[in-house]
């Protein structure tokens, strides 16, 4: 599947609802979606993003999942039976993170804060630390574990699977998944 640039242009703006089922122990939230997540309506969809690659590597899932086609009904609910959730720090698609504003991603923080208290999971874990140290006013968080927690939830802060966060691998990224999978009782 692929998709001219005037496509996903086209999907600017738009929302991906939250992937999240009833057994939910382990919530992956991105920052915001980007236009191939929102053209297919999977989250981290697009076919270099790293994250369903790392969660394979880490042991989180054990069966490769085509993001980049869309999720089927058969990978979503294995996902969710899993007791895995996505959801994002701010719900607008944009070509690029940078487009939200410090407002959105505040604003986004605490929707996202009401979702968890509502929900429940044990673990959140949050990818992208730029994004986390803007959306909850936390300029000093550092990646790992945050001993706050985050509304009666475990919370971690984790690398951004992006391809454009160079720095990180499928490798380096399955290191920091698989600790809050482990928090979480998924691994």
């Amino acid at each position: 599947m692929g998709f001219t640039r005037a496509e996903l242009v086209a999907f600017r703006d738009a929302t991906v609802p939250d992937l999240i089922g009833a057994d939910l122990r382990l919530l992956f939230v991105g920052i915001n979606p980007g236009l191939w997540t929102a053209a297919t309506q999977t989250h981290f969809a697009y076919p270099g993003n790293r994250f369903y690659p790392a969660l394979l590597a880490a042991g989180i899932i054990d069966r490769e999942i085509d993001r980049g086609v869309g999720m089927s009904d058969a990978d979503r609910t294995y996902f969710l039976r899993r007791g895995l959730g996505i959801s994002n720090v701010a719900h607008r698609a944009t070509a690029k993170a940078s487009e939200l504003s410090a407002d959105e991603l505040r604003t986004g923080g605490e929707q996202l804060r009401a979702l968890v208290r509502e929900r429940g999971p044990r673990v959140v874990a949050i990818a992208g630390i730029t994004a986390y140290r803007t959306a909850f006013g936390r300029r000093d968080a550092v990646m790992g574990e945050q001993a706050e927690g985050f509304e009666g939830a475990r919370l971690w802060v984790v690398p951004n699977p992006s391809g454009l966060n160079a720095h990180e691998t499928v490798e380096s990224l399955a290191v920091a998944y698989r600790e809050p999978a482990v928090a979480a009782g998924v691994v």
